[in-house]
C-alpha cells in the first residue's frame, strides 16, 4: 500500500512515536490526522508536518473514552475523507513507579485496559466498516515484547499488549477474505517519555530513536501485503508469526 494520497488515522500522535511516524507519513504524502490529548504539543507536530510539505491535521481526544470514539472517527473523515489506515499507537502504563499486580490499583489497571485495549477496539469497529465497503484497509495495532513475555510490575501494561496482539489476529480471522488487512507491530525499546516513565536508569544508547523506528513502520505500512493478516511483526527483528 503506497502511503502517498492514503488517508491515516494515528492515535498517540503529539509525541514519541506517534509524532514521529506522523511526520513520516506526511513526508510520504499520506493525509495524516493525528490524535492526541495535549493541544499545544499536537499543534506543534502539525505545523512541522505542514511546514515539510505534508498535510496534516489534530484533533484533541482521548481514546479511551467511549464518548470520544463516533465523533472523533466523523471529524477525520470530513477531514481527509475516508480512513485508509488506522494505527493504534496511544498507550499507558497505568500508574508509575510500575508496580506488582498485589499492589495495583483497580482502577488504574482499568485505565490501562481502556486506552490501550478498549480504545482500540471501539476504534476499530467505528473505522472498518467504511473500509469494508471499499475492500481495503490496513489497522495496525502497536505492540510490546511485555505482551508476550511476563516481566514483573508491568502486568497491567503487559496484559493489555496481549490481549491487543490477540484482539487483531481476531479481527484478521473475522475479516479473512475483506481485503482489510490487521497487523500487531512491536517496535522494540526506544528513546520516548513512556520509556523513560517505565526505566528511569535505561541506557539511552541501547534505544532506538522514535524517527529510525517511524521509518521502519511506515516501510512496513507500504509492504504490508507481505505479511499475513494477523501477523504479529518485530520490526527489531522482523519476522512474521501467523
Amino acid at each position: 500500500m503506497r502511503i502517498e494520497g492514503r488517508s491515516v488515522l494515528v492515535t498517540g500522535g503529539s509525541r514519541g512515536l506517534g509524532a514521529a511516524l506522523g511526520r513520516e507519513l506526511g513526508r510520504r504524502g499520506g493525509r495524516v490526522v493525528l490524535v492526541g490529548r495535549e493541544g499545544e504539543r499536537l499543534r506543534e507536530v502539525v505545523a512541522q508536518i505542514r511546514g515539510a510539505g505534508g498535510q496534516a491535521h489534530g484533533l484533541i481526544a482521548d481514546v479511551g473514552d467511549p464518548r470520544a470514539v463516533q465523533p472523533l472517527v466523523g471529524a477525520a473523515c470530513a477531514l481527509v475523507g475516508p480512513l485508509d489506515v488506522l494505527v493504534h499507537n496511544a498507550s499507558t502504563l497505568g500508574a508509575v513507579p510500575l508496580r506488582e499486580l498485589a499492589d495495583t490499583k483497580d482502577h488504574d489497571f482499568a485505565r490501562v485496559l481502556e486506552v490501550n485495549l478498549l480504545g482500540p477496539f471501539r476504534l476499530s469497529q467505528a473505522v472498518v466498516g467504511s473500509m469494508l465497503l471499499r475492500g481495503q484497509g490496513l489497522v495496525l495495532g502497536l505492540s510490546s515484547d511485555a505482551g508476550v513475555a511476563a516481566y514483573p510490575r508491568w502486568g497491567a501494561y503487559g496484559v493489555s499488549k496481549a490481549a491487543l496482539d490477540h484482539l487483531i489476529r481476531i479481527w484478521a480471522e473475522e475479516l479473512r477474505e475483506s481485503g482489510v488487512r490487521f497487523l500487531s507491530v512491536d517496535p522494540g525499546e526506544m528513546d520516548t517519555r513512556m520509556h523513560k516513565d517505565a526505566i528511569p536508569e535505561a541506557d539511552l544508547a541501547r534505544l532506538a530513536s522514535p524517527d529510525d523506528v517511524a521509518r521502519h513502520l511506515a516501510d512496513l505500512i507500504e509492504s504490508a501485503e507481505a505479511w499475513p493478516s494477523g501477523a504479529r511483526v518485530e520490526l527489531a527483528a522482523p519476522r512474521a508469526a501467523a
